[in-house]
């Protein structure tokens, strides 16, 4: 019978390290450097509605522990985006939510005209 730390190498990602107990985490991806594919989707999706993709450009900033995205788009193309009864709009907010959830941090996004 081995030794379960037989094979143990500092470092390898398949071990437990007891030296670390998570609390980092948010600060090491946090912050508006950690909503990378969050501002990526949510400029994808921008782009791909509007008629004039030229004016689409998302800002990035930090408020109260969050990471907001300002989105603004054409005045022609403001009606696509928000949607009937803002539903693409919340549609947009649930996918850059979730895209920024695997980054590790909590996003908001505003369109702004």
């Amino acid at each position: 019978m081995s030794d379960v730390h037989d094979d143990y190498v500092v470092g390898d990602i398949n071990t437990i390290d007891d030296g670390d107990d998570g609390d980092d985490v948010a600060e090491e991806f946090g912050g508006a450097h950690g909503a990378a594919t969050a501002t990526a989707l949510l400029e994808f999706i921008a782009t791909s509605l509007a008629e004039d993709p030229d004016a689409v450009s998302v800002e990035v900033s930090e408020r109260q522990g969050k990471v907001v995205l300002s989105l603004s788009v054409g005045a022609n193309d403001m009606g696509r985006v928000i949607g009937r009864r803002g539903r693409t709009a919340q549609a947009i907010r649930a996918l850059v939510g979730a895209a920024g959830a695997r980054d590790g941090v909590v996003t908001s996004v505003d369109i702004v005209d």
